[in-house]
C-alpha cells in the first residue's frame, strides 16, 4: 500500500509532456480539476476521460503505474460513496433495504463524486510524474511572482512545497523499511479490530517522525553550509521560457475547457445528466 502512492514521485521518460514548461503543466492541471466541478453531465466526464487517456498515452507513463495511486484511496472512496449513496435523498427510490434507501439523486451524486475523486488523483499524479521537483519549484515561484509586490515570500513558499514533494517518496521508502523491520520482530498490522490496528501503528509512527525530523535537520544544516539565504539575488541554471509547443498546449487546453463547459451547459439536460 505504501508503494502505491504516486503523488510526488517522478517517472523519467522522453515525451512531449515531460518537455513542457512547468508553469503550463501547473495551470493545465488546475484548469482540468476545475473542469470536473463545472457541470454534472456525462459529456463533461467523457471529455475528461478522453483527455486523461490522451495525456497518459502522450506522457509514456505506464497506465498501471498511473492507476496504482488509486489503491491508496480505496477505503476513502468506498466510505464516501456509501455515505452519499444512503444518506442523500431525492428522486424515485431505486432500492430499499430496511430503513435505508437508494434514490436516483443519491446514486447519481455517488457516481459523480467517485469519478471526480479518481480523476483528481490521476490528474495530480500525472503532473508530478512528468515534472521534476526542481521544475515544479521554478514553476510555482514564477506563477506566484506577482505576489512579491505585496511582500509575500514566494520563493520560500515554493521551496517548502518542493521540499515536501521531495520528501514524499523518501518517507514512503522509510515507512516501508520500518514496517518490514517491525514485521520481522513479530508485529501484526493486519489482524484484530480497528483499535488494535491503530495501536500497532505506534511502532511505525514514532521512528518515522524521528527519521523525518533528523532528515529535516540535516537538510537545514546543508542549506546553511551552502550559504542559502532565500530568493533575493538568486539565479537559475535553466531559466523558464515558453516555446512553440507550450503555446500549442495552451490552445488545446483552452479548446478542452470550452468543449467541457459548453457540453455541460448547452446540450439537452435530459440527455446528458442522469
Amino acid at each position: 500500500m505504501i508503494r502505491d502512492i504516486t503523488i510526488g514521485q517522478y517517472y523519467k521518460a522522453k515525451s512531449v509532456i515531460h518537455k513542457l514548461d512547468p508553469r503550463l503543466k501547473l495551470v493545465c492541471t488546475l484548469l482540468f480539476l476545475i473542469s470536473l466541478f463545472l457541470t454534472r453531465s456525462v459529456m463533461t466526464y467523457l471529455l475528461a476521460t478522453l483527455w486523461l487517456i490522451i495525456v497518459i498515452k502522450t506522457s509514456k507513463v505506464p497506465f498501471r503505474f498511473v492507476i496504482r495511486g488509486l489503491k491508496a484511496i480505496v477505503i476513502l472512496l468506498l466510505v464516501t460513496a456509501l455515505l452519499n449513496l444512503f444518506m442523500l435523498k431525492g428522486g424515485d427510490v431505486i432500492v430499499r433495504i430496511g430503513k435505508l434507501t437508494i434514490t436516483e439523486s443519491g446514486l447519481a451524486t455517488t457516481i459523480y463524486l467517485a469519478i471526480r475523486l479518481i480523476y483528481l488523483i490521476i490528474g495530480s499524479s500525472l503532473m508530478t510524474l512528468t515534472t521534476t521537483p526542481t521544475a515544479l519549484t521554478d514553476g510555482i515561484e514564477a506563477l506566484l511572482g506577482p505576489l512579491k509586490r505585496i511582500h509575500v515570500p514566494v520563493h520560500e513558499i515554493a521551496m517548502m512545497m518542493s521540499i515536501a514533494l521531495r520528501f514524499i517518496p523518501i518517507l514512503l521508502e522509510e515507512t516501508d523499511k520500518i514496517m518490514k523491520a517491525q514485521l520481522a520482530r513479530g508485529a501484526d498490522f493486519e489482524n484484530g479490530n480497528i483499535f488494535h490496528r491503530v495501536k500497532g501503528m505506534v511502532p511505525i509512527l514514532v521512528p518515522l517522525f524521528v527519521s523525518a525530523f533528523r532528515r529535516a535537520n540535516d537538510l537545514a544544516l546543508a542549506m546553511e553550509a551552502r550559504c542559502y539565504h532565500g530568493g533575493d539575488g538568486r539565479t537559475r541554471m535553466k531559466p523558464l521560457h515558453y516555446q512553440k509547443r507550450d503555446y500549442i498546449a495552451y490552445a488545446v487546453m483552452g479548446l478542452y475547457m470550452v468543449l467541457s463547459f459548453c457540453g455541460g451547459r448547452w446540450l439537452p439536460l435530459h440527455f446528458w445528466v442522469f
